[in-house]
């Protein structure tokens, strides 16, 4: 089994901390995992995305060429990325980007950054649920050891409010398969 994962979306919607929470908990449930990231200049408000590769064997190269899940949490990312994904690929978008079904690639579409205000009262947590969401999509890699990743990397004090974000995209995730499109 080998999944790249590409997170993107603007600078400050945290998509870097998630990108190094998934691989730190894909390692912790004995997988082999790499991040890398990258960011526009001017940071907050700039293009943003974060790769992970997730494999039970070795991870040869650290770059990603055509993910298999792609995060899109702004239309710029998703039109930069889309033509990137592999055939039979996973899109995930928030419900505010505007995109057309793509024939061969599953298109799920939530509200993520809705999600975010309404479970925690703030946008800030937006990374959390997107978290939320992708675990679902990978079974091998163990919710807890997420959790466990999310209290070591947040900033201190904010642990409980990001574990509920976490907790928030799962359930979204769960109580909304038919937001999925062909």
């Amino acid at each position: 089994m080998k999944l790249e994962l590409r997170l993107s979306g603007s600078g400050g919607q945290g998509l870097i901390l998630a990108g190094i929470i998934l691989a730190e908990g894909a390692i912790l449930s004995d997988l082999n995992a790499v991040q890398t990231q990258s960011y526009g200049p001017e940071a907050r408000g700039g293009a943003s995305k974060a790769e992970v590769i997730i494999s039970n064997d070795s991870i040869n190269f650290p770059k990603i060429i055509h993910p298999d899940i792609l995060l899109a949490l702004t239309k710029k990312s998703y039109n930069e990325y889309l033509k990137d994904v592999k055939k039979d690929g996973i899109i995930i978008v928030d419900s505010s980007v505007s995109v057309e079904c793509t024939e061969n690639l599953k298109t799920y579409k939530f509200p993520i950054i809705n999600t975010s205000r309404e479970v925690v009262g703030k946008e800030i947590a937006t990374n959390m649920v997107a978290l939320g969401i992708i675990s679902e999509l990978l079974p091998s890699v163990d919710n807890e050891k997420i959790m466990n990743s999310i209290k070591r990397r947040v900033p201190k004090g904010t642990e409980e409010l990001n574990i509920k974000a976490f907790q928030g995209g799962i359930e979204l995730f769960k109580n909304n398969t038919h937001s999925l499109h062909y």
